[in-house]
């Protein structure tokens, strides 16, 4: 049997998925949330659900995620719907989990939500989930070389040089690795050295 899956949106049914998600305020907030993190960091639920609220980092007025290392910038209206939902959040008034540091707390003691639940969820609100991944992935290889996009989003530097290769990305020749550190035995030349 073969498996068919959804292209990726296009940049602007990204877009228009993110500005909905942003301003629907039907759309019950921890879905708002998790699709936005999927849409903008190209983050798979199983690992969505894993975010702490220990992973949102706020700096002075910055808001950081920490999906790899360093930290992801927030934008404005998305940390404010982050730091929104951080308050909120659902699932806190049970027993089971009144301290739960889950970003998506689930009904279990000690258990975020479930990725499959989240999924379904997200798809009844018109949010499919690989396809979102894939523009948002293929968004930031196109504006990011393949292994800063690696790091912030804690994705395999194959993966990204294999997807930025695919999207045709302008990136092809970035030298990954430490910038600031010399090869060695290499020296600087003086001034008198020319």
């Amino acid at each position: 049997m073969k498996v068919s899956r959804r292209a990726a949106l296009s940049e602007d049914e990204r877009l228009a998925a993110l500005g909905r998600l942003l301003t629907d305020t039907e759309i019950p907030m921890r879905l708002r949330v998790a699709g936005v993190i999927v849409l903008l960091y190209a983050q798979p639920l199983s690992r969505v659900v894993r975010v702490t609220i220990d992973d949102v980092i706020c700096d002075g007025d910055a808001v950081l995620l920490r999906l790899g290392e360093p930290p992801s910038p927030v934008p404005a209206p998305v940390a404010t719907l982050l730091l929104e939902h951080i308050a909120n959040r659902g699932n806190m008034n049970t027993a089971t989990n009144p301290a739960s540091r889950w970003l998506f707390p689930g009904r279990r003691t000690g258990q975020p939500l479930g990725p499959n639940h989240l999924s379904a969820l997200l798809n009844k609100v018109g949010i499919p989930i690989a396809a979102a991944r894939g523009a948002a992935i293929r968004q930031q290889l196109l504006e990011l070389p393949a292994p800063v996009v690696a790091d912030a989003l804690g994705y395999h530097d194959k993966t990204t040089t294999r997807l930025r290769n695919e999207t045709g990305g302008t990136w092809s020749r970035y030298a990954p690795g430490d910038h600031a550190r010399s090869p060695a035995g290499w020296a600087p030349r003086g001034t008198g050295d020319l």
